[in-house]
């Protein structure tokens, strides 16, 4: 059989870990909402321009 002084141990660490959990819960949340948020902004912006493509450096660059 569980003591008293065991017994009230784990109600407090169960009770502890419930709040340990629901607060990692709400921080995981803001994250998620903050992430959407920021991909939300950065589909407004304009698209950049399109870049030149790279010199071509070749010696013998053939009929193209």
């Amino acid at each position: 059989m569980i003591s008293r002084g065991k017994a009230e141990k784990r109600q407090a660490r169960g009770k502890r870990l419930s709040a340990a959990l629901r607060e990692n819960l709400k921080r995981r949340k803001a994250q998620a909402r903050g992430r959407a948020e920021s991909v939300a902004r950065e589909d407004a912006w304009p698209p950049m321009p399109a870049q030149p493509p790279p010199p071509d450096f070749r010696r013998n660059r053939g009929s193209e």
